[in-house]
């Protein structure tokens, strides 16, 4: 990744990211663009996200494909592709310092060590020529500097830490002869070696059934509670969360456009989309009837609509929708809603 504007070597001493937080959150994005330079012109990925993450904190990325609840993790990582991606403005701040201002090698020490992520797609992100085991004990390798031995030892550890069975046998498996749930549970492992304060689980669920994806949100609740780290999970689906998040943050064409606790948004979102996402939900008391879906298509990045992004799919939609872009209406001190009828959204009066 090239070196940002601005980037200074910073020496990561123990002492950088240690101490009190004070009232700083353990991690901070505030006003966050990212933008892709394409020969049909320049996506407006992410336009101005901010949020706030505290350790011990579950916080639920949720929107359709495009929102750019990725790229925002990705951008928090410091592995987007820098070009085509660019960072015009923002701050990622963790622990009080802004990740953007580091160099590449100060980012590489932070990565891994005190902020992993879980991808979605396990057998893409495992390298399929090496043995799991050897994947595990890279990373203490790499970062602890430990012989192949005891690496190897803590590969098996990590590996019954997150429940594959036979992991003494298993360790010299490759990682097409697991089944997608164990292979997550790989990717986990990994992500865990070394004890990050935050975790980034992006769709960690994507492509299991409906068992498997149970026993992988249960697990990443259990590695959490353990040791007390944060995490960002990032997801299409409102029932996957339900149980785990402390927060959502619903994101539509690259904005934050409802931040709320999670109860308040289950029960009664303040914004036409979040509304929309949470009537999609398969229910039991409505076996038969037609799954609501929310009408239209997301936003072509390269050409956004006018004022709100969501007006053309909208049924509270009013002409100052077409207009003007909502603010971010701070509904209470926890709560926030892009949209300007957040009132008649929350009284279920439409138009």
């Amino acid at each position: 990744m090239n070196r940002p504007a601005g980037a200074v070597d910073t020496h990561l001493s123990p002492s950088l990211f240690s101490g009190s937080l004070g009232t700083e959150p353990l991690l901070a994005v505030d006003n966050l663009h990212v933008e892709f330079t394409t020969r049909q012109g320049v996506a407006r990925a992410v336009n101005g996200v901010s949020y706030s993450l505290d350790a011990g904190e579950t916080l639920a990325v949720l929107g359709e494909s495009g929102s750019g609840k990725s790229v925002t993790a990705q951008a928090i990582m410091g592995i987007l592709d820098m070009p085509p991606a660019r960072i015009p403005k923002g701050e990622i701040r963790f622990r009080g310092t802004d990740l953007l201002k580091l160099s590449e090698s100060a980012r590489s020490q932070i990565r891994g060590q005190q902020i992993a992520m879980v991808f979605q797609d396990a057998l893409s992100a495992l390298n399929p020529v090496f043995t799991v085991g050897w994947q595990i004990a890279e990373m203490f390798r790499v970062h602890r500097g430990m012989g192949r031995k005891a690496a190897y030892a803590k590969a098996i550890e990590l590996m019954e830490r997150v429940r594959i069975p036979a992991a003494k046998q298993r360790v010299n498996d490759y990682p097409h002869q697991f089944s997608g749930g164990m292979r997550q549970r790989i990717m986990i492992a990994m992500s865990i070696a070394l004890d990050p304060e935050i975790l980034i689980a992006d769709e960690p669920t994507t492509a299991l059934d409906v068992t498997v994806q149970a026993q992988i949100m249960e697990l990443l609740a259990e590695l959490q509670r353990e040791s007390n780290m944060a995490m960002i999970l990032i997801t299409h689906d409102l029932g996957v969360v339900a149980d785990v998040a402390d927060k959502i943050a619903v994101m539509y064409a690259g904005r934050i456009v409802e931040n709320a606790p999670v109860h308040d948004v289950y029960k009664n979102p303040a914004h036409p989309y979040a509304k929309g996402l949470l009537e999609s939900i398969p229910r039991v008391d409505l076996k038969g009837q037609e799954l609501y879906a929310i009408k239209g298509l997301p936003p072509n990045l390269l050409d956004m609509p006018t004022g709100c992004a969501f007006h053309p799919r909208c049924p509270y939609k009013q002409d100052e929708c077409v207009t003007e872009v909502p603010p971010l209406h701070q509904i209470s001190g926890t709560r926030s809603s892009a949209c300007h009828y957040w009132r008649e959204v929350l009284d279920g009066t439409a138009g």
